[in-house]
């Protein structure tokens, strides 16, 4: 089996431009976003882009894998900083937090939570950074729940079925108040 060749200099260069402008529009207007509109945003013919992905999933599906891999940095961020002495239930709270505030402005990160709490991470792309935010968060939960500020019943399962309903539309203050309300119940008693 051969290894992929190097892309030529300018090839590289018009894959960052697409990359960045499909991550731009995604983030702004959504993975509805047309693959001509991505195309104008990056310079570059809609022929070079289809060269580089040959079809809109997967520029879509490239996009959300890069966003889902900084809320995988995120999560094994927070689980450095448990081993380091940081509480678990805050580093989860944390984590939640920036999450929920990430989502509400970037489209391409709410996409990333929608594929993380539907798994939709079949796509290869996704598994290798699933694995590491499914490690990262049940390392998380679970050692909040031996330090005695998480309920016991609490899952994974769980915690991905909140990321499904962040109420990302909502204000800033309306989002808070969710956060808070929906940690009175996690909390151990």
């Amino acid at each position: 089996m051969t290894s992929p060749r190097p892309l030529r200099a300018d090839a590289a260069r018009n894959r960052t431009r697409i990359m960045t402008a499909a991550h731009q529009q995604i983030t702004e207007r959504g993975p509805e976003v047309s693959m001509e509109q991505i195309a104008a945003a990056a310079g570059v013919a809609v022929g070079t882009l289809y060269k580089h992905f040959p079809n809109k999933s997967d520029l879509v599906t490239a996009v959300i894998a890069a966003s889902f891999e900084t809320v995988a940095d995120d999560a094994e961020e927070c689980l450095q900083r448990e081993s380091q002495g940081s509480p678990a239930m805050a580093e989860l709270t944390g984590f939640l937090s920036r999450v929920m505030d990430t989502v509400a402005h970037n489209r391409a990160v709410k996409a990333a939570a929608y594929a993380l709490s539907a798994d939709h991470t079949a796509h290869p792309a996704m598994q290798d950074v699933e694995t590491r935010v499914t490690q990262a968060l049940d390392r998380l939960i679970r050692t909040a729940q031996t330090q005695g500020g998480l309920r016991a019943d609490f899952t994974l399962d769980d915690l991905y079925l909140m990321l499904s309903t962040l109420p990302a539309d909502q204000p800033p203050t309306a989002r808070a108040r969710w956060l808070t309300l929906l940690l009175t119940g996690l909390t151990a008693r």
